[in-house]
């Protein structure tokens, strides 16, 4: 079965509320890890987050990678919050993979939390 690699930063991580979503496609838990410092985050509602890339202003972002079927990338992405997408993200170490991303219009008016580096530092504060 043919699998692409997929960062995700928010409640698709394990133990949190949308992980079944990844277990239900037969995605494997690859690694912990980081994006290069060029990402920056925002609490949608304290329900998810966003991450999107930027030029400066960036950090470092706590993300998990999982391998994933491809047959099973769509799947995923319908079940993701509106606003959310699918895109390219390098992590720390400049590998390139696929990963959860939001668009910028989902992040306007809501809170900024890339200085927590990363959606379970911030929801466990």
């Amino acid at each position: 079965m043919e699998t692409v690699l997929l960062a995700v930063n928010g409640t698709l991580m394990r133990g949190l509320e949308l992980n079944g979503n990844l277990l239900a496609v037969a995605a494997t838990f690859v690694k912990v890890t980081q994006t290069e410092p060029k990402y920056r985050l925002w609490s949608i509602g304290d329900r998810h987050p966003a991450m999107i890339k930027v030029a400066s202003g960036g950090n470092a972002i706590a993300v998990e990678v999982w391998a994933v079927p491809v047959v099973g990338i769509t799947q995923i992405l319908q079940q993701e919050p509106p606003g959310l997408c699918i895109g390219k993200v390098r992590l720390i170490d400049g590998q390139e993979v696929l990963g959860v991303l939001g668009e910028s219009w989902l992040c306007e008016g809501q809170l900024e939390i890339t200085d927590w580096g990363g959606w379970r530092n911030y929801t466990t504060r």
